[in-house]
């Protein structure tokens, strides 16, 4: 019986992996449900088009010097009165094309997003695993600032440390540094409800064989909650972090529409719908629902991928 050749190795490990998965509970249930393959899709499609906005846009909306004034106001599908020129969900009062705005303008929020859930899941996890893992003082410390922080609706706790992270900024970094200020602001906030699922899976997991195995054999505690502990409180936290990307998402929105978010050089969905607003009784319409309607199928989506996840990998929903 002849051995097969070295680089045919990885190739077997691939597909069986992939195997693996095709043949797996989870992707079973992912096919038989019709609500997780349809936001798959479209959570799908619109990162992609943001990803790939440059390629897409007609122009770059937020460079000035290829913006015609002459074209503001045009209606979607209408010719321009002065320069006859079509643009597929009409022009806002700058002459941008709404459709180029909303592929640039969702990367700001997807971008946000993302990096403010990655933000507040490492803080989160960190300060869970610690706590749950130490106890003693250094539970009840992380804890009680988390309890605290509870007691205040999050969006008011991104506004306060955005606040303060802007005030101390440098007037001349202001505008380069918002968005990463807006990160911080909603990461800080958004990082209690991880590490309060990860301090109760701690609890439960330290007690058990493996760790003390651990313990036994002189394992350190930090390579016991990395090693051992964190793989198996991860599931939780995947759930947590895909329904939180569509809270993120919301909360940046939301701060964006109130002017303490994306600056206008950098103008996320939240910025645009601000923009839209005051041209929404004048009969501009388009200004406001396009970029509305993106934010709210990209949140409703990832909203509804998070909660069939959280079914999904649930045995007791099974």
């Amino acid at each position: 019986m002849t051995d097969l050749p070295d680089h045919t190795a990885p190739k077997l490990a691939e597909k069986s992996r992939l195997r693996a998965f095709l043949d797996s509970d989870i992707f079973f249930a992912f096919k038989r449900s019709p609500i997780a393959v349809v936001s798959t899709i479209v959570v799908t499609v619109l990162v992609l088009s943001a990803i790939f906005a440059p390629l897409l846009a007609t122009t770059n909306p937020f460079d000035s010097a290829s913006l015609n004034l002459m074209n503001g106001f045009t209606a979607p599908m209408a010719p321009n009165a002065f320069t006859g020129e079509t643009f597929l969900l009409g022009t806002d009062d700058q002459g941008r094309d709404v459709f180029s705005t909303i592929l640039y303008g969702m990367r700001i929020s997807l971008f946000v997003g993302v990096a403010a859930v990655l933000f507040a899941m490492v803080l989160g996890i960190t300060l869970g695993l610690i706590a749950g893992y130490l106890g003693g003082w250094v539970e009840t410390i992380i804890m009680r600032i988390a309890d605290v922080q509870l007691t205040f609706p999050s969006i008011l706790v991104a506004m306060l440390i955005f606040g303060v992270a802007k005030g101390i900024t440098p007037i001349e970094y202001r505008d380069q540094m918002a968005i990463w200020v807006l990160i911080i602001a909603i990461g800080l906030s958004d990082w209690v409800q991880f590490a309060r699922v990860v301090r109760g899976a701690t609890l439960v997991e330290k007690r058990k064989e493996y760790v003390e195995a651990a313990r036994l054999i002189g394992r350190k505690p930090y390579a016991i909650m990395l090693k051992h502990i964190l793989p198996n409180v991860l599931s939780p936290v995947l759930v947590i972090a895909t329904i939180s990307l569509a809270l993120a998402i919301i909360a940046e929105a939301t701060l964006s529409f109130l002017g303490v978010g994306a600056p206008p050089t950098q103008p996320s969905l939240g910025t645009l719908i601000r923009i839209g607003q005051g041209f929404l009784f004048s009969g501009e319409w388009w200004i406001l629902l396009f970029p509305a309607l993106t934010l709210l199928t990209l949140a409703l989506s990832v909203n509804l991928l998070g909660d069939w996840l959280r079914d999904a990998l649930n045995p007791r929903l099974r």
